[in-house]
């Protein structure tokens, strides 16, 4: 007799979600998490950075308060408390999902899970952190067995670590991931970033705000690529502003020590960077070391993705996957929605996951958020399409919040008008992109969204301006010339 009904290895925002939902469906649960609660979104990623993220954007508004006319002498910051500041948000979330699996009567046991067999795991002792004190301790080496525990169902939720690249050199002092970025006790003088995705393109942001003489090393032709092609080559132009030196079509071929770390870089402007750090964030793979996926049967892609179908189910009887371990969206909100399903469906209720509308947000200054197709993909899709923009510039609002910088960027069909994509760069992206979603999940068209009243004076209505815009019937901007 299982001594569960549901086993969740790993309690971030895919596994604490999916826990909840099963024990309010009736299911006695029991999650193995080897660190605090929250995975890596509470502990060293979505959380710690927007806190950080968030000090660096208060300095830089006092900075430049006297626009206001508010006048602030001697600004500086004290980044050790930036540093405690962040740990005390992160401890006071990862303290309340205790509280909440707690008060639903979930079971919590601390250590690193290991199949013995399809539904039965062996947990086992985890040491400290490896990469500095009182950092993740996902890479930590499995210890001694504690306990067994079986379930009748298991959910695999271990999501990601990042990626390491294979540059000699990068084992080096002073080369650090965008978790050992965390391990940083003071603002670095010089700071050469690989990867000029959203990871790498926050923490370059960041530093560059604190004062940090910033690189970032792209191997694409733009920063943030996965984005809209006019909404990376606006960082790009942006990031330049800042002082930020961004190398687009350059990769890192190699780094040395000496007085400073040397990072070589390779591509048409081909140049050697001396640097205080080197940052990797080129992205992440699969946290599964050491899980034992072969004794429960576990299939992964080649890419050591674990595979799964719409209702989360992997090839093993009775095993589910969910968030980032499974490649489909490596995003906490996906992760969350793929728990309530597959919680829904271990529990008998019928449920699944569409990825057809997944938001995403990128917390650079100025802030990215993104929804549905880019212009280049909507027309390898084959879509005949008309874009619609509206630039934060041409906002009341904007104007008198004192951030005027960005756009926003609809892609629509050319017949029906219907709405594909949704871009924004420019300030509250992140808040403002939910319209963009909830437009393309109903089907919107621009003339719904034209038509829709909203609030003024407000950045929300920059949506209803884009879509005036690309009806041909802008008001607060000049018209196309025909």
């Amino acid at each position: 007799m299982p001594e569960f009904d549901l086993l969740v290895i790993g309690g971030g925002p895919g596994g604490y979600v999916a826990a909840i939902r099963a024990a309010q469906r009736g299911l006695q649960v029991c999650v193995v998490e080897k660190e605090r609660p929250g995975g890596v979104c509470l502990n060293w990623g979505c959380i710690p950075t927007k806190a950080m993220l968030r000090s660096a954007e208060v300095f830089q508004t006092l900075t430049t308060a006297a626009e206001f006319g508010v006048l602030a002498d001697n600004v500086r910051y004290d980044f050790a408390a930036v540093r405690q500041r962040k740990d005390g948000i992160v401890k006071e979330l990862t303290d309340g999902v205790a509280g909440l699996l707690k008060a639903n009567g979930v079971t919590v046991i601390e250590g690193h899970a290991r199949f013995v067999e399809p539904t039965v795991v062996e947990v086992h002792e985890v040491g400290a952190s490896p990469i500095f004190d009182g950092g993740p301790r996902y890479a930590a080496a499995a210890g001694n067995a504690v306990r067994r525990v079986s379930a009748r169902d298991v959910i695999v939720a271990t999501g990601s670590v990042p990626a390491q690249l294979p540059i000699p050199g990068a084992g080096l002092p002073g080369v650090v991931t965008s978790d050992g970025a965390f391990g940083l006790t003071e603002v670095p003088r010089r700071l050469v970033i690989i990867g000029g995705s959203a990871v790498g393109a926050e923490w370059a942001s960041l530093f560059a705000t604190f004062g940090s003489q910033v690189t970032v090393v792209e191997m694409q032709d733009r920063l943030v690529p996965l984005e809209d092609k006019e909404i990376g080559d606006a960082l790009g132009r942006s990031f330049r502003k800042r002082g930020i030196t961004v190398l687009t079509g350059a990769t890192v071929t190699a780094i040395t020590e000496g007085d400073a770390l040397r990072v070589s870089v390779g591509g048409p402007a081909a140049q050697d960077l001396d640097a205080d750090v080197v940052l990797v964030g080129v992205g992440r793979r699969p946290n599964t070391a050491e899980l034992g996926l072969d004794v429960a049967g576990i299939a992964t892609d080649a890419r050591g993705f674990i595979e799964v179908d719409d209702r989360l189910r992997t090839g093993a009887e009775h095993v589910y996957a969910i968030g980032d371990v499974t490649g489909r969206a490596l995003l906490a909100h996906v992760a969350s929605h793929q728990g309530i399903a597959a919680a829904e469906v271990i529990a008998g209720h019928d449920a699944h996951i569409d990825y057809a509308v997944i938001p995403a947000a990128t917390f650079t200054h100025p802030e990215i958020a993104s929804v549905g197709l880019t212009e280049d993909a909507a027309r390898a899709a084959g879509h005949e399409v008309i874009t619609a923009k509206f630039p934060f510039a041409a906002l009341g609002r904007a104007k008198t919040f004192g951030e005027t910088e960005g756009f926003i960027k609809i892609v629509a069909g050319q017949v029906h008008q219907e709405v594909l994509g949704v871009h924004i760069i420019g300030p509250s992206a992140s808040d403002l992109i939910a319209e963009g979603a909830l437009a393309i999940s109903l089907e919107a068209t621009l003339d719904e969204l034209a038509d829709t009243i909203h609030a003024h004076p407000t950045l929300g209505e920059i949506g209803m301006e884009a879509a005036m815009a690309g009806l041909g019937l802008p008001v607060h901007i000049a018209p196309r010339k025909r």
